[in-house]
């Protein structure tokens, strides 16, 4: 299984200092041979996993956030619907600046562009921790949606370029780090909250997300065009690439939009609500038990969405390559709206509380990564 996809390594001969490869280059350009070592970091499941560490590291910008609502709002007096204007804005810049984004790392390459998040993502928490005032608080989640739009896109389109017969494969197992990043460091981030404040809480884990984000920046390489070449297409997967005209006038892709849209909506605004929706329902320290394991029943709700969210999705993707995307979506739709309607009708039962978001999570973000990987695909990544 690991070794059915022909690595890059076996094609081409790199340069460790540089995104180019000899294979790259035309003859006139070829100057100088080779040095002939291959680098490991060539290897495509190499680049998968460089990408999935970086994902995981920018998470917390999203499904973070909900924890330091309740204490910014605690401090200043702002009021809620004031602070998640920040959340609004970063959810906005983030999604709609990725196709300017993925321009660049066509230009520049992928290294760049996130080494710029890596910087982004930094300076953003960084800010959050000093923000006195709510204009403080909202540059900080624009420079925070930039950053982690430059990471998520790169991210996600350098696995489908490096696996372009197993796009929905790599598109899972590279949002996986996305959906469960957060789940590592939800109980550390909660715990620096109550024990040393919010602020600390965003200096420290701003800075050391970060570190590891730049780090992984540097190891990240361009998929060499062989790759492409050869690759053996399903079906349900198209053929060709197509340029952004072609894509805006065919209405399947505003159809995948609009449900894009549909399904992020309602998500985002449940991650974003769930920590102040627990403590007014009273219920957000009250431990429950679950699999041997004794949280607070906040707690225990986001570290559970997070390890179902990023479980799952590289199990959907494998499911969607084999059954297809509007098939398994059809699948997800169903859990989702079960879920939802078990929550509130049960949800002030905290353990119904945490087994129902983690069911409606599950679904959500599935559904999301689903239409995300068929629209970018379809309409950014697979661009020339």
């Amino acid at each position: 299984f690991f070794f059915k996809q022909k690595t890059a390594y076996e094609i081409v001969d790199c340069d460790w200092s540089s995104d180019v490869c000899s294979s790259d280059l035309s003859q006139e350009d070829k100057l100088e041979p080779v040095s002939g070592n291959k680098s490991f970091l060539y290897n495509p499941w190499i680049q998968l996993a460089v990408g999935v560490i970086a994902m995981a590291c920018v998470a917390n910008l999203q499904y973070g956030w909900t924890l330091f609502v309740s204490p910014i709002d605690a401090k200043y007096g702002w009021g809620r619907a004031d602070i998640q204007v920040a959340f609004t804005l970063f959810v906005l810049i983030e999604t709609w600046l990725i196709p300017v984004e993925t321009y660049f790392v066509d230009k520049y390459g992928p290294r760049w562009v996130v080494v710029g998040g890596a910087v982004l993502i930094s300076s953003a928490w960084i800010l959050n921790s000093m923000a006195n005032s709510l204009p403080l608080l909202y540059i900080g989640a624009a420079l925070g949606g930039i950053g982690t739009g430059c990471v998520y896109g790169t991210c996600v389109g350098n696995a489908l370029k490096w696996f372009p017969g197993r796009r929905g494969l790599a598109a899972g197992i590279t949002a996986a780090g996305f959906g469960a990043g957060a789940a590592v460091t939800i109980v550390p981030i909660s715990n620096m909250i109550r024990t040393q404040g919010y602020e600390q809480a965003f200096l420290f884990f701003g800075i050391l997300q970060g570190v590891i984000v730049l780090t992984m920046a540097v190891l990240l390489r361009k998929a060499p065009p062989q790759l492409s070449v050869g690759a053996k297409v399903k079906a349900s997967l198209s053929a060709r690439d197509y340029t952004p005209s072609e894509v805006l006038r065919n209405p399947v892709f505003w159809i995948l939009y609009l449900l894009f849209v549909l399904v992020a909506t309602g998500g985002l605004t449940f991650a974003a609500s769930i920590a102040p929706y627990a403590r007014d329902m009273k219920m957000d320290v009250i431990p429950v038990e679950l699999l041997g394991f004794v949280l607070p029943a906040l707690t225990m709700a986001i570290s559970l969405d997070r390890v179902f969210d990023g479980v799952g999705r590289p199990f959907f993707g494998w499911v969607s390559d084999r059954i297809g995307r509007e098939n398994t979506m059809f699948i997800a739709f169903g859990l989702g709206a079960v879920a939802l309607f078990l929550w509130s009708s049960y949800g002030s039962n905290p353990l119904v509380f945490v087994l129902t978001s983690a069911m409606y999570f599950r679904s959500e973000e599935h559904t999301s990564e689903l239409q995300s990987q068929s629209t970018i695909s379809y309409a950014v990544f697979c661009l020339k």
